[in-house]
This record gives structure tokens, sequence and C-alpha cells, in this order.
């Protein structure tokens, strides 16, 4: 908060188990820190999660969760998910949609479970392929969702938006939200560094769209 010239702070990712308290205040007490967080959990299954050795489980992490929801009410989440971990069974995979409901995540990563030489889910029998795909599909399908559902409480509204570069031979510029949504834009006039106010007139699961009209105010970065 300290330096006047920087207009925003991204804390990208963290293991849930590294979320301390002192952390978690950081999204209360710092203006300038987004309201974003990547938290990869993989799995809302607790047997998965303990075959995974990930350290903690599904309790955790909701409590994490609703920490950091106490700290700032308007922060948002997205996650990394596997599909088909050796012994995934059909509650297992439930177990995941529904903590991906209760949460709903704004953007998330998800795969089928690819086994790593050398690891010890190396030498578990493998899931069936086809039923990972099913679920795989099933999955993201839901994910895409809540992403698109997410999109459209921007419709028809100004955004504020971080420039990061102006597309090739284009009069567009490419930026993010406070959400880190990517945002694609016309403008006659601005730069990377820029923070503007972007009209978002329409969206696809990945991006919004719009347009940004000039402004004396408009603050660099």
């Amino acid at each position: 908060n300290n330096f006047k010239n920087l207009k925003r702070i991204r804390f990208m990712t963290s293991h849930p188990k590294d979320m301390t308290e002192d952390l978690i205040n950081c999204y209360k007490d710092c203006e300038k820190l987004m309201p974003f967080l990547h938290l990869p959990i993989q799995s809302g299954s607790d047997k998965i999660l303990k075959s995974m050795n990930r350290k903690h489980d599904k309790k955790y992490y909701l409590s994490v969760i609703e920490k950091l929801i106490n700290a700032n009410k308007d922060i948002k989440f997205s996650s990394d998910f596997i599909i088909g971990y050796p012994g995934e069974t059909k509650k297992d995979y439930e177990d995941t949609i529904n903590l991906i409901e209760e949460v709903g995540f704004i953007n998330s990563y998800s795969f089928i479970f690819s086994s790593r030489p050398g690891t010890p889910a190396a030498k578990k029998k493998p899931n069936q392929i086809l039923e990972s795909k099913d679920r795989l599909q099933k999955l993201q399908n839901i994910l895409e969702n809540f992403q698109i559902k997410n999109h459209k409480i921007h419709l028809d509204k100004n955004c504020e938006v971080l420039i990061e570069n102006k597309l090739h031979k284009q009069e567009k510029y490419f930026g993010r939200t406070h959400f880190m949504t990517p945002v694609i834009f016309e403008s006659e006039g601005c730069k990377p560094g820029q923070l503007v106010n972007v009209k978002i007139t329409s969206f696809n699961k990945n991006n919004l769209f719009g347009f940004h009209k000039t402004n004396n105010n408009e603050k660099a970065a």
C-alpha cells in the first residue's frame, strides 16, 4: 500500500495449507490486493485427497474459503481438479461435484489423471479411461456454467481493466478485471499498464468483450 504508483497486487495461488491467518487477513487490510485466489484442491473426496497425500481434507479446505470470504466478501476463487485418480469411485466423483457447486469457482483447470513414472500413484491400478473422460466432460460443463454465470454479471456494466497489451494490427486491447477475467476491448487511445473503465457488451466462456471511451482521468499503473 505504500507504493503510490502501484495500482494492483496479484497473489495468484497458494497451497491450502499455506493460507495462514496473516495471509488471509491481507485480503481484509490491503486495498490493492485483488479479490481473487487460485486455491487448488484436486478432488472433493477426502479418500482421494488422502491417497494423493495432499495433507488436507475437504472440511479444512472449505474452512479456508470461509475465512477468506469473511476477510473480503467480494473474493472469488479458481481451482484445479484431477478426474480418474486411481481408486476414484462414483461417490468420490460426486463429492468433487458437490464441492464445486458449494464454492462456485469462476475459473478452473481440470484434467484426467496421468501417471508419472516413479510416483506412488504409478503403481496403482488406473481407472477406466472412457468413464474418466465422461466424468471430466460433465465436470467441465458444470465449471463452464459457473464461469458463464460470472461473466453474465458484468454484461452492460463498466469494469475496471488493467491493460496488458495491444492486439496485433488491431485497435483492440487485452486486459484483466479485478478477478483476473480476460477482457478484449476496442479503444481509440490507451496503453499497456493503464487502468481503464471498459463497458462490457458481450462475452463467451473465456472472455469479456467491450469498448473503452477515452477519459482524461484514466490512471496509469
